[in-house]
């Protein structure tokens, strides 16, 4: 990559993972919000540092390690900037089956939003979806069922790719689901704070999936993948401590976060079966979506208050 591509894919991937944990970072403030200043103070010094590291550093090497049984450890850190042939055939072959399950795992996210969650209304048609949540298990079944028999064509190992990401999706669902819950016992009961931290790291953790497939999306560089979600968690815990409540005014901004995600899932798609998709198409996509929606919470809030002051 050149020195703009690099660019834009680093600033696309703090972007992106700014804006999808927002949930996160609005969750994190509501429990801080109830636990003592030096517990509080220790969780955004050293649970960025588990956020950003541990997590977001770790992960994304692990799933490339793990994608490629070519590579040892180190080789999976530096695979996309290595020019060893045997390294680059390894990564080559294994993308596919990384892209897949991510890509399913990112349109089966957004299906589950649109049909199933809570949200604010920002385009035409949403309403009508989410008053059809019964159908979001019937949508994803008969479109993996359609992703598995185009795949099963091309390489039986790319569609058990597929089903894995399924899979990945219900099982951190399960997490979040459980978490939405959790959230209002911390917040009515009295249990320790430490007991509060623990909770908010594993939460964080599992916010964290989300950004962390979707950054397969723009590179297959651990290295870049690391700099871009570490800048967005930065930011995340920049929102947490000062503005949270000035996120929370910007009603489309969840809504933006979810466009990105079905277009990157669909990216990803498209490049597993074979598609050569151009590095600098997802974050600009990214920037589109998110820019839009962010001008539109805009707009709703420059109506709002010029009818509120008339």
């Amino acid at each position: 990559m050149d020195f703009f591509s690099l660019t834009l894919v680093i600033l696309g991937l703090g972007l992106f993972e700014t804006v999808s944990s927002v949930d996160n970072a609005i969750i994190n403030a509501e429990v801080l919000s109830t636990m003592g200043k030096k517990p509080r103070r220790w969780f955004l010094v050293w649970g960025l540092f588990f956020a950003v590291f541990a997590v977001r550093g770790l992960l994304p090497w692990l799933i490339v390690w793990q994608a490629t049984p070519g590579l040892g450890p180190w080789q999976a850190v530096i695979a996309s900037f290595s020019s060893d042939p045997k390294v680059l055939t390894a990564v080559h072959a294994s993308a596919p089956l990384l892209l897949m399950a991510g890509g399913v795992f990112l349109i089966f996210l957004f299906f589950n939003w649109l049909f199933l969650q809570n949200k604010t209304f920002g385009l035409y048609g949403e309403k009508f979806f989410y008053s059809q949540g019964v159908w979001f298990y019937a949508v994803v079944s008969v479109l993996l069922a359609v992703i598995v028999w185009q795949a099963i064509k091309i390489n039986p190992f790319l569609a058990f790719a597929a089903v894995i990401g399924s899979t990945a999706f219900f099982i951190t669902h399960g997490f979040k689901e459980n978490a939405a819950k959790k959230e209002n016992q911390l917040l009515r009961s009295h249990i320790s704070d430490i007991s509060k931290i623990l909770y908010l790291e594993v939460i964080d953790a599992t916010f964290s999936i989300d950004g962390v497939l979707g950054a397969f999306a723009f590179t297959l560089s651990v290295p870049l993948i690391l700099i871009g979600n570490s800048l967005g968690a930065l930011v995340v815990r920049q929102f947490t401590v000062h503005n949270v409540d000035r996120i929370k005014k910007y009603l489309f901004i969840k809504n933006g976060a979810m466009y990105s995600i079905l277009f990157l899932g669909i990216i990803m798609l498209a490049d597993a079966f074979g598609a050569k998709v151009p590095a600098w198409v997802s974050p600009t996509v990214t920037f589109a979506v998110v820019g839009f929606f962010f001008w539109k919470s805009l707009k709703h809030n420059r109506i709002n208050g010029a009818s509120r002051t008339a």
